[in-house]
């Protein structure tokens, strides 16, 4: 893992998390998987893409996945982002683009967030690889660990950063937030399972940029 490329802002925050036995064992863990011939995803230069998207400095909103799409060609590193010439766009995503439709009237064509990443917002999976084709195949394996770890150095920032936590995975991983200090939405997954038990008319996107201006920060632009 010491290869892989890491904001420095980040490196510098997470550097005794690294040093545990708890990363050790994670990066032996990837680099035997790859010696097995498994194809992990995504590719290791996107590992951290949603760090090296957005410095900590730079964070203003924080979406939380679980792990990154195992189908090939998917994942590039940003929670339910998508490449752009990826069709279907996943489920989840296409429910995420409705309400963003249904709340400030914007249509999205293609499924790429970065743009999104671009401008503060920390697209961040618990689990940051996946072995190709086998969903949820990486967790507990320490990733949990790192990201917990970028949670709680988020939490104690001086500045209110807006968390947005989309069902109870999400909502467990995210128990430390201070909801005194920042600004925590609550919802079910927009999976199709959950999305009609409220993600639907929650109004995300309306009210990140409402909590943005409030602290005299610019809105999103939520168009991809």
């Amino acid at each position: 893992m010491s290869s892989v490329k890491l904001n420095n802002g980040w490196k510098n925050l997470l550097h005794k998390t690294f040093e545990t036995d708890t990363l050790l064992n994670l990066k032996q863990f990837l680099k035997s998987e790859k010696e097995r011939g498994k194809v992990i995803l995504p590719h290791s230069s996107l590992w951290f893409n949603a760090l090296n998207s957005t410095a900590p400095e730079d964070v203003k909103v924080v979406i939380l996945g679980q792990d990154p799409y195992p189908t090939p060609g998917h994942a590039h590193g940003l929670c339910f982002s998508v490449l752009p010439d990826v069709r279907p766009i996943p489920k989840s995503l296409i429910n995420i683009f409705k309400e963003l439709q249904d709340d400030l009237g914007i249509s999205n064509s293609n499924g790429h967030l970065q743009s999104w990443a671009e401008q503060g917002v920390l697209l961040l999976n618990s689990v940051l690889t996946v072995e190709s084709g086998k969903a949820n195949s990486h967790q507990g394996r320490g990733w949990e660990y790192l990201t917990d770890s970028i949670i709680k150095e988020l939490n104690q920032q001086a500045r209110p950063i807006a968390f947005v936590l989309w069902g109870s995975y999400a909502q467990k991983k995210g128990a430390i937030i201070d909801s005194d200090k920042h600004f925590v939405l609550r919802s079910p997954h927009p999976s199709p399972l959950s999305a009609y038990r409220g993600f639907f008319g929650s109004r995300p996107f309306s009210k990140i940029n409402q909590f943005l201006q409030q602290q005299g920060q610019e809105a999103i632009n939520w168009q991809t």
